[in-house]
């Protein structure tokens, strides 16, 4: 008997279509104007091989092998539930009696579940804030140092977690759209909580055809569609922020800046100023300046600039352009170069973040809250920026600084992982494996055999979304979905509430982690405070039986006025201040400033990246690296599925690189290639392409991290992720983001056998 049951991902919602217990398919949501490719991956993903079937222990670790212990060579020993339980509760209690609270790295981060209940990270820290309390994690790898930065020049993330303009306010007031990093289509795809709707690419649509002009700056033509007819701009990786001061120093000499916005609205200009004209470095920040930086020609620049100050103009940048070595610089001048041109506030002008990185930036809907489980208190009150995690390994009692603070790191000897994969979102994944060996244990909570499962302790098998109930739910989108049980349980596999409370139990509270509360009970609970807090906002929604029998819940865009960033600030700033110390735009931060980081003396500066190609390590390293999210799965997910294998040459991820590149190295489309430098190596497989800058390659993360070594710390990755080659520094102290887009590499033909890929097969298992 066929069925079909409402679902949701974070890639889209989907009706799946079940036979005899298994998924045999999916059917798009009829809602969706747009629906991707990723959901047609779902029934090989979720039957795949790499599900992992039962608990298991790493033999070495059962044998007393804890700290030092070399990881992800071990075979796993099968145990039953009641013992994996056992053992991860008699650790949990012996670290927290030993080393303190502190001691656990509630190490959760991820894209885990579009149900908001059924959620690991809110799941796993709720566990552990009940039990006593953690080491957390604050921001996110996406936009760390931006979302760090953002609340002292205005007050608010909204600029990068939303709302910001929206599309229809372009349409009908932008004339032109200035877009760092572009706007790439595949990442309009998802939407973390799902999407019932994917509406990015009809909107731009609608932009395009009222006369919007786009210009993307950006090393790769690809990142505007061709719809787009954007000029492309190919500017060097990591030079942004000297193309911005440039086209600043520009708008200065022809008098063009908003005196009045700057004066009325702002403070701090006369300071960017006077660094603008060289008045304190004895450098202008002219044009010329600008392109012997940026590879970008002084006139291009020098027009760009007159035409934004000229015409109604909407500045954007990705997140992936702060994901660098002084990432903060470009968004910070960002918004002072919106300032400058006074079109902050204004219809379809000013600035926003991330329009190019996920579904629903700039799509209007009417501002309501999510689904979601309530947070928990965590009593050890000690959170690291999420990027940060190696050092934290690395450098027990010492200090990081991060935004105006000192963090004494602790002694991390337990690290506890649940919906994310750390072996995708990290760099320099040999050294994070060197930090990640310093542990006693290692517990995971997976679906499959990723790498962080594989270079675990002890491994629970965690049930994926379609083997139980749960609520979609998504602050960027017009829809909340019902997620029913679409198929049972595959192997002993379990939700993570479930197997938290067996824990929990053990550990003596598992009715203050369960509230007394099944899978049922928690989604009417959850579901009800969120129609009173709608009722609240004078939004009535359909009981839970009507909802769940209905499938979905739609909430109609709003009619009449488009939402517009800033719009009653800039109006009327004395009865609507921001929230900084000013109540204006924070073009000079005097807190910033206060912090005493000399990378981030208050206002936007150029500082040259350690790696960036005009570094003196690109005589070794003459490639720049970009890694970027992919459009064949959402991060490290569906990369067992057909669609992500299709993408790869020989099996290795594939590596664009521009004409001139391969044939300097006498290399040609489809080879297999090696590409290094001093952290490591991995292989990949080889597209060449005029759409990319010359000097510069770009590989997708994502491919699961399959070391040639099982074990070894120093060791090439076969199948091509990335991230054994990018660097693991911070952006700043003051943001602590991750740098992975400052990364130089040298790429050769692979001339051995090709080693194989053995990530998405389950590893040696042997008897107790």
């Amino acid at each position: 008997m066929i069925e079909t049951r409402p679902h949701s991902a974070h890639w889209g919602a989907f009706d799946a279509v079940v036979e005899d217990g298994r998924l045999i398919g999916v059917r798009p949501f009829s809602r969706d104007p747009v629906p991707g490719d990723l959901i047609g991956a779902m029934p090989a993903v979720v039957h795949a091989p790499s599900r992992i079937d039962r608990p298991y222990v790493r033999k070495g670790w059962l044998e007393g092998g804890r700290r030092g212990s070399a990881r992800g060579g071990d075979a796993f020993v099968p145990v039953s539930w009641d013992s994996a339980v056992r053992l991860v509760a008699e650790e949990t209690a012996r670290v927290r009696a030993e080393h303190g609270d502190r001691a656990i790295l509630g190490g959760s981060y991820g894209w885990s579940s579009a149900g908001r209940f059924h959620h690991a990270r809110s799941q796993l820290h709720r566990f552990l804030g009940l039990g006593g309390g953690f080491t957390g994690q604050v921001t996110n790898y996406s936009y760390g140092a931006g979302m760090t930065l953002l609340p002292h020049l205005v007050g608010t993330n909204d600029p990068v977690q939303g709302p910001v303009t929206d599309w229809t306010s372009i349409a009908k007031h932008t004339r032109l759209m200035l877009c760092l990093g572009g706007l790439p289509l595949k990442n309009g795809l998802v939407t973390a909580g799902g999407s019932g709707a994917h509406e990015y690419v009809p909107l731009m649509r609608r932009a395009v055809a009222a006369g919007v002009r786009f210009v993307n700056v950006s090393p790769f033509r690809g990142d505007c569609d061709a719809m787009l007819e954007a000029e492309w701009i190919p500017i060097r990786p990591n030079t942004d922020c000297a193309l911005l001061l440039g086209m600043a120093h520009a708008i200065v000499q022809a008098g063009w800046e908003d005196r009045s916005f700057l004066a009325t609205r702002a403070v701090g200009w006369e300071r960017l100023r006077a660094y603008l004209l060289g008045e304190g470095d004895g450098i202008a920040k002219t044009p010329e300046w600008a392109a012997a930086i940026t590879g970008v020609p002084a006139e291009t620049i020098r027009r760009l600039a007159l035409e934004a100050a000229s015409v109604p103009t909407m500045l954007t940048a990705t997140w992936s352009v702060q994901r660098a070595e002084h990432g903060e610089q470009p968004w910070w001048m960002l918004v002072a170069l919106a300032a400058m041109l006074g079109g902050i506030g204004r219809p379809g002008q000013g600035f926003g973040f991330g329009y190019g990185s996920i579904n629903g930036m700039g799509t209007p809907r009417q501002e309501l809250p999510s689904v979601s489980l309530p947070g928990t208190r965590n009593p050890a009150n000690l959170f690291i920026p999420v990027a940060r995690v190696t050092e934290l390994l690395e450098r027990p009692g010492e200090v990081l600084q991060y935004n105006g603070r000192d963090i004494v790191l602790p002694d991390i000897r337990m690290i506890w992982w649940a919906g994310g994969n750390p072996f995708h979102h990290h760099q320099d994944l040999n050294r994070l494996l060197r930090g990640w060996n310093r542990a006693d244990t290692v517990v995971v909570q997976e679906p499959w055999w990723t790498a962080v499962a594989r270079h675990a302790d002890i491994v629970l098998p965690a049930t994926t979304t379609l083997e139980r109930n749960d609520i979609a739910s998504s602050s960027r989108d017009r829809f909340v979905r019902a997620m029913h049980k679409a198929i049972p349980a595959q192997g002993q596999a379990r939700d993570d509430h479930a197997m938290l409370a067996d824990i929990a139990d053990a550990l003596g509270f598992r009715d203050r982690f369960t509230e007394q509360r099944d899978e049922g009970a928690w989604l009417r609970h959850l579901y009800g405070k969120w129609r009173h807090a709608c009722a609240g906002l004078g939004v009535e929604v359909p009981d839970f039986d009507e909802f769940w029998a209905r499938g979905h819940i739609e909430f109609p865009a709003p009619e009449g006025k488009d939402f517009v960033l800033f719009e009653d600030f800039a109006r009327d700033p004395e009865a609507n201040p921001l929230n900084t110390p000013s109540g204006k735009v924070e073009i000079f931060s005097e807190t910033v400033a206060g912090f005493g980081y000399a990378e981030t003396p208050g206002h936007p500066v150029w500082h040259e990246p350690r790696e960036y190609l005009g570094s003196p390590l690109a005589a070794k390293f003459p490639l720049h690296l970009l890694s970027y999210q992919p459009a064949t799965r959402l991060h490290g997910q569906l990369d067992p599925g057909p669609v992500a294998a299709a993408s790869k040459i020989a099996g290795r991820e594939p590596i664009l690189m521009h004409p001139d590149d391969a044939a300097a190295r006498g290399l040609a489309e489809g080879e297999v290639v090696r590409i290094f430098n001093d952290r490591g190596a991995c292989l990949g497989g080889l597209r060449v392409s005029e759409a990319i800058r010359p000097g510069v390659v770009a590989m997708a993360t994502g491919a699961w991290f399959d070391p040639e070594v099982p074990g070894s710390t120093d060791s090439a990755c076969v199948h091509g992720n990335p991230n054994v080659l990018t660097q693991d520094v911070g952006t700043s102290r003051l943001g602590q983001g991750c740098s992975a887009q400052s990364c130089l590499v040298e790429i050769e033909r692979w001339r051995g056998a090709l080693p194989p890929v053995r990530v998405h097969a389950p590893p040696a298992v042997v008897a107790a």
